[in-house]
């Protein structure tokens, strides 16, 4: 199962006269990947590179920087594929020390940056969510919000009119069982809806 980051994690290398800064941490999407990046950016000016890797689906990217191609982003890549995570940036700050590594140091050097950061990290793992609409008579609201609770499903909206209207954000792996007791229990009462369909003030996808 992918795992993100609890908190972010730090390693700094020095590799003839080179000096690695690597971070790693969680981020929502690739636009605050690329704001972390303009920060460090900002926050180093006197880096030679600034270099990273953002595994997040199909969002994911990896960046050299104007190391040679292939010699920084790609590793960083694998480190985080290697180690299943989800939802990370990787990124590494170089101070040049005067010394060329040649493209095999370059490699080791920022993958052994990655890696030594991670192994201080905490991982936690990533529940795949979904969300769920459905209507139902007022007087089985207060039984759903209670299999709601027992089942780890959040109420992200509830609107009252002619029925009850509730999106429920769950996890992926019991949305099924979830549907199919509210079905047993409700007797044909409940109306399954998708989670962006009709009435405003939902939350869609």
């Amino acid at each position: 199962m992918p795992s993100s980051l609890a908190a972010p994690v730090h390693a700094e290398l020095i590799i003839k006269k080179s000096r690695f800064i690597a971070c790693v941490e969680a981020v929502a999407d690739r636009s605050a990947a690329l704001a972390r990046v303009d920060q460090l950016r900002a926050q180093h000016p006197g880096a030679a590179h600034v270099c990273w890797a953002l595994m997040a689906g199909g969002q994911s990217a990896a960046n050299d920087d104007g190391e040679p191609g292939g010699t920084a982003g790609r590793p960083m890549l694998e480190v985080l594929r290697h180690q299943d995570l989800e939802g990370v940036l990787a990124t590494v700050v170089r101070y040049f020390g005067g010394v060329k590594l040649g493209a095999g140091g370059l490699v080791r050097a920022y993958t052994d940056a990655v890696a030594q950061a991670l192994l201080t990290g905490e991982k936690v793992p990533m529940v795949r969510m979904r969300l769920l609409r459905c209507q139902l008579p007022y007087a089985q609201e207060g039984w759903l919000r209670r299999e709601a609770e027992r089942q780890g499903a959040g109420l992200v909206t509830v609107l009252h009119g002619a029925l009850v209207d509730v999106t429920l954000r769950l996890p992926e792996a019991a949305a099924a069982d979830f549907i199919h007791r509210l079905n047993e229990a409700g007797q044909g009462r409940i109306g399954w809806l998708t989670p962006d369909e009709g009435s405003p003030g939902e939350l869609g996808n």
